[in-house]
This record gives structure tokens, C-alpha cells and sequence, in this order.
């Protein structure tokens, strides 16, 4: 079992009581009259609290700090139609859903999904999380091509977002041309898209997935995915990296 999911639950503990006592304060009772209360640095930390956290603490610092890769240039998430982050990490999104269902041909993600930057340099696992800190999972959907039309009017009217495999075209804030691996979407045709479960239900106002002709959802979480495609790219002496390709070009 990969390390980072043995030590999921002893991190979530951990930052639990780090939340308690990183300040090095007590709560204190200002009065009765239901004004709340008053939070100071005169009370000495519990030396007993102190004690029982600080070996999860030291384990959670170690693993947050464990290097699993290395970037080779800085990856920027903007508000562009695309970016080197956005192309990063839907990159990664399908190389993840193809290992789950081989037939995976497209990923998609919002640009309010992705949270940080990937600076050059090592990645650590508490890079990742910074990148998505929420506890998204993996779903694959079973979309019609129209529903993946649909999807470029949401990727149109929305001044691009982070989609991978597909070629969108935005004249006038809609699609003047869409492309799957180069070629035209058919309408009546099936096809597989992996995205993670807030979008799947519907999150960031996206109607054009939420009824799919099939859905499998995975108990993989976006980030465990994202750190085993990263120590997986290492593994094989490969850097991180993306580049701009025109995937999504807005015509002035």
C-alpha cells in the first residue's frame, strides 16, 4: 500500500490537534454577559498537550516535506483560457483515469478547482495538497457527444477552463470548433470523461454533466492520484513539466 495512504488518518489526527495548539494559547472567559471570549499569549501551553502531539506532529511535518518529484519550471494557475498549471493537472486527471478504465478519452476540472501554483523544483507531498486541498474523488463519467458540446458551450461562455484531450475554439464566447484528438465530435456517439465528484454533481454551476449515461464513481482521491502520477513520473526519471498548446484559444 502506497505510504501516503497509511498515514492518511494519522495526518488527519495530527492536524486536528496541531489546529489546537499551534497558537500556544488557551481560551479564557471574558464574562457571563455573552460577549464571547478573549484569546491571550499569558497562559503557558499545557506541557501535557505539548507531549502528546508533538510525535504526530514531527511524523506529519515528515511526510508533508517528503519529496516525491520535481518540476522543471514554475506552473502558473491564472484566469486565462489556459495556463501551465490548468495543462498540468488535467494532464495528469486522464493519465489517472486511463490506469481506472482504459476507454477514459477526455478530463475536465475548473480553474476555481486547482489552488496553488507548482513552483520549479522539488514537489513535496504538501505541495499536492496545497494544490487540491479538498477530498474530491475520482468519477468517470459515460457522456454522449453532445453532451460534450454542451460542455464547450460551459468552456465558451466561461473564458476557457482546464480540459484535456479536447480542442476548443472560442469565437464570440462560443465554440467555433471542437476536436477530440483531432477529430469532430459526433453527437450520438459515447465517450468516456474522467472529472472528480463535485463537478460530476453539478458543482460551479455545470448542468452539462450531471445527467450521464453512466457514472463510476472511485474511493481514489484527487490528490492520492495526483501524488502516484507524480512519484510514478520520477520513478521513471521523468521531470514535471507542461507547456501551452493552443487547446483552448480564445479568437480576438
Amino acid at each position: 500500500m502506497h505510504r501516503f495512504r497509511i498515514n492518511t488518518l494519522f495526518l488527519t489526527a495530527g492536524l486536528g490537534l496541531l489546529s489546537l495548539s499551534s497558537c500556544k494559547t488557551l481560551y479564557t472567559k471574558a464574562s457571563d454577559d455573552h460577549q464571547g471570549y478573549t484569546i491571550g499569549t499569558e497562559i503557558a501551553a499545557d506541557s501535557s498537550i505539548v507531549a502528546l502531539y508533538a510525535p504526530y506532529k514531527k511524523q506529519m511535518e515528515d511526510e508533508m516535506n517528503r519529496i516525491i518529484g520535481y518540476s522543471d519550471i514554475h506552473l502558473t494557475k491564472t484566469r486565462d483560457a489556459e495556463s501551465l498549471m490548468g495543462n498540468f493537472f488535467v494532464d495528469a486527471l486522464l493519465a489517472i483515469g486511463q490506469k481506472l478504465d482504459p476507454e477514459t478519452a477526455l478530463s475536465f476540472a475548473t480553474k476555481g478547482g486547482i489552488r496553488n501554483d507548482m513552483r520549479q523544483g522539488d514537489i513535496t507531498v504538501g505541495n499536492v495538497f496545497e494544490i487540491m486541498p479538498f477530498e474530491n474523488k475520482i468519477s468517470i463519467l459515460e457522456l454522449t457527444g453532445q453532451d460534450l458540446l454542451n460542455l464547450a458551450d460551459y468552456v465558451a461562455e466561461t473564458g476557457g477552463q482546464p480540459i484535456g484531450g479536447l480542442r476548443v475554439v472560442i469565437t464570440d464566447k462560443r465554440p467555433s470548433e471542437v476536436r477530440l484528438n483531432g477529430k469532430a465530435i459526433d453527437p450520438k456517439a459515447h465517450y468516456k470523461l474522467v472529472t472528480y465528484d463535485y463537478i460530476a454533481n453539478g458543482g460551479d454551476n455545470l448542468k452539462a454533466l450531471i445527467a450521464p449515461i453512466g457514472r463510476k464513481d472511485y474511493d481514489t482521491k484527487v490528490r492520492e492520484g495526483l501524488i502516484d502520477y507524480i512519484t510514478e513520473q520520477t520513478k521513471l526519471g521523468k521531470h514535471i513539466d507542461a507547456k501551452l498548446d493552443g487547446r483552448v484559444k480564445i479568437n480576438q
